[in-house]
């Protein structure tokens, strides 16, 4: 077995990225799994098989992909009486072509009004709309609304925008502000400024 020193960087890589892994938290469910497969990257790696290790972290990512996006989708509120709600997080494979991040959404019905309100986080066009989002140039992409403590900008069309901790994007739009609002309300916004850190 060569010593670690003298292996090229790449080889180092997947035991840095088991390492990092492993440091942040999982669900019990999932962890167990996630465990399980950092740990046979981990024996694959010591065995000198690179490509099953490769393959071992690159699954793991994928489960502690679903895990982010899974407590992402926690934050969208439960559908207000009457009302029905239908949680969608297809739009992560976009955004692993757009460089990553989590994102979920939820489609909120009465049968009369609907709307949908988007979390996106992590993801480069998060973070090029915080300079926008956060600043003073907010105020001329819209009107200024506040809900609950932070503002959102109310843009042309009706929809709603905010920059939540600086890195969670919420998007409200279908209706009008005062429908959109109450369930807006119902968001944990300290806790989604937190939210997987």
């Amino acid at each position: 077995m060569t010593p670690r020193s003298l292996l090229p960087q790449s080889r180092l890589l997947p035991l840095s990225l088991i390492a990092a892994t492993l440091a942040l938290p999982a669900t019990a469910a999932r962890a167990d799994e996630v465990t399980d497969t950092l740990n046979a990257a981990r024996a694959a790696y010591e065995a000198g098989d690179i490509a099953a290790a490769t393959e071992e972290v690159a699954f793991a990512s994928q489960l502690l992909q679903a895990m982010k996006v899974e407590g992402l989708a926690a934050f969208l509120p439960a559908a207000p009486e009457g009302w029905t709600r239908e949680i969608d997080t297809e739009m992560n494979a976009g955004l692993a072509m757009m460089g990553g991040g989590a994102g979920a959404a939820a489609r909120y019905d009465n049968g009369t009004d609907s709307f949908t309100i988007t979390l996106m986080a992590d993801n480069p066009m998060v973070a090029a709309m915080s300079g926008m989002l956060g600043g003073a140039m907010m105020g001329a992409m819209g009107k200024i609304t506040r809900i609950g403590r932070e503002k959102f900008v109310q843009q042309d069309g009706g929809d709603l925008v905010a920059l939540v901790g600086n890195r969670v994007l919420v998007q409200a739009e279908g209706a009008d502000l005062e429908v959109m609002r109450p369930v807006l309300a119902a968001i944990d916004f300290p806790t989604l400024a937190d939210w997987g850190r």
